[in-house]
């Protein structure tokens, strides 16, 4: 699910095994990719799992970011480019790196 006035640029990837809901107002930059399921390493078998991203309004996921299953990102929050998002970001944070973090609240 998209919302409302956002976009997603060239080349990005939605590996869509769980569910991804994008807020309104959202820009998704170019060759992103969300990834909502792998495989459990710990079997043998390894049996494939899936969990959701949520991306809230306002958000702005920068060009090259790596968005991993299960994450959350809060409303208004920047990721910066080439970022991996290994766990939930809060909201109105401008964060970078891998794995991503806060370096600075959004004015």
């Amino acid at each position: 699910m998209i919302g409302d006035n956002s976009w997603v640029g060239d080349d990005c990837v939605f590996y869509s095994l769980g569910e991804i809901k994008i807020g309104s107002n959202v820009a998704i930059a170019h060759k992103v990719y969300l990834n909502t399921g792998g495989h459990d390493y710990q079997k043998t078998t390894f049996d494939i799992f899936s969990k959701p991203i949520i991306i809230e309004d306002e958000c702005w996921i920068t060009n090259d970011v790596y968005i991993a299953p299960g994450v959350t990102i809060g409303k208004g929050t920047i990721v910066g480019a080439r970022s991996t998002v290994l766990k939930d970001l809060l909201p109105g944070k401008i964060c970078v790196g891998t794995p991503a973090r806060a370096i600075k609240s959004r004015k």
